[in-house]
């Protein structure tokens, strides 16, 4: 994505972890009703619930035409999914991303996860290593002098898990809009990085598979599929550099949990 990155003050950040913690809220909603014999619309009514009660704006309704609060996607599904009448089975692998806006900022977040009891091995691999990835991107921010570190991060987890990244589908800035400057890869890419400085905000978001970086896109102009039918998972956060370390927003302990095993402490923003 190009375009000029857009830096935020404390205080700009401070909007935008409410509006990550009620994301946060809402897929833990959405997470809950993920059950066998549940539909997808009922699972993203769950989140819209949420949203709208947390008095927040949902940032996926209407962007571009889209017609729901969540992108929901189920198995060989891998990203931008569009909930309806499809029934979840026990053993699905679905991956949920939500955002909501408060205040004009945004907070953009996504989860993976199995419905009921996995059918194998590989997609609890799948799911685990995915999120791990993130993890080790977001650690990795917390140092980093470039963004394509935080990539290379991403990277030797996927890679060492046998997944691959899905192609030509990346993380992104977020602030006033829920898609900014600059692209966040999930891979190492050639090429001079952007700069790693106080006042970013990124989404990180690794999206992998376990059989082919290939994808298509469905008929519905939206639903991005895996080539081969092989499952695949995501998982995102949004985060904020400031002058004093990094605070994850879409997570209440700021990030805490999920970078406790690579030795990170975020900072909260004061």
């Amino acid at each position: 994505m190009s375009g000029k990155i857009e830096l935020k003050t404390r205080e700009q950040m401070r909007v935008m972890a409410r509006a990550g913690v009620i994301v946060e809220r809402a897929l833990a909603a959405a997470r809950a009703a993920a059950v066998p014999g549940a539909t997808t619309r009922e699972v993203d009514a769950a989140a819209a619930a949420v949203i709208a009660d947390a008095g927040a704006t949902s940032n996926f309704l209407g962007y571009h035409g889209f017609p729901a609060t969540t992108c929901i996607s189920v198995n060989e599904e891998i990203v931008h999914g569009i909930p309806g009448d499809r029934v979840l089975a026990s053993g699905d692998v679905v991956s949920i991303d939500c955002g909501a806006i408060v205040d004009g900022w945004h907070g953009d977040s996504a989860i993976s996860l199995i419905v009921g009891e996995a059918l194998g091995g590989d997609d609890t691999k799948l799911v685990e290593q995915t999120r791990r990835s993130l993890w080790a991107g977001i650690a990795a921010l917390a140092s980093a002098s470039r963004l394509d570190e935080v990539s290379a991060a991403i990277e030797d987890v996927t890679d060492a898990a046998g997944l691959y990244p899905l192609v030509g589908y990346v993380g992104h800035g977020i602030g006033t809009a829920m898609h900014q400057a600059p692209d966040v890869m999930n891979y190492r890419v050639r090429g001079r990085s952007p700069r790693v400085r106080a006042g970013l905000c990124i989404a990180i978001e690794p999206m992998t598979v376990l059989g082919t970086s290939d994808s298509e896109v469905l008929a519905d102009d939206w639903t991005v599929v895996s080539a081969d039918g092989s499952r695949g998972a995501h998982w995102e956060h949004s985060i904020a550099v400031h002058e004093d370390g990094i605070w994850v927003l879409t997570a209440a302990d700021g990030g805490a949990a999920g970078l406790a095993p690579f030795g990170v402490t975020p900072t909260p923003l004061g």
